[in-house]
């Protein structure tokens, strides 16, 4: 199975918009990109029973732990730092040939992806027809 082009990064502030966390929001912690999955940190916390064996492979304490579980990419949504509401993430390419992550909505500038490459020609900007 291929996986998906996932538009979050880690350190992005988003909110959860299904399960039974909705509503509420955080930072990702990792991402998953192989399962499309990531983890927000302190949301969706689990409680883990790692036995005296395990703990001791891997350095730990054994009894009861508390785990963040992932969440899939399709149920959060980037939050928008002026708003606070969840936005669509969408992506431009500047004339200079510079990738940026833009805000759908409003066209903010979220951050810069890839940076132009010195040397050489700009590249066309992306103009894509968008078909409904």
């Amino acid at each position: 199975m291929a996986s998906l082009q996932n538009k979050l990064k880690k350190g992005d502030e988003v909110v959860i918009i299904s399960g039974k966390a909705k509503g509420q929001s955080g930072k990702i912690a990792n991402v998953l990109t192989a399962t499309n999955r990531v983890i927000i940190g302190g949301l969706l916390m689990a409680k883990k029973h790692l036995s005296a064996r395990k703990a001791m492979a891997t350095q730990k304490e054994p009894g009861i732990v508390q785990k963040e579980l992932s969440i899939h990419s399709s149920n959060v949504m980037l939050k928008d730092p002026k708003s606070g509401k969840p936005v669509k993430v969408g992506y431009k390419i500047t004339a200079e040939g510079a990738k940026q992550r833009v805000i759908k909505k409003s066209g903010d500038v979220i951050d810069t992806i890839k940076k132009a490459k010195a040397g050489k020609p700009a590249a066309k900007p992306s103009t894509k027809a968008k078909s409904k």
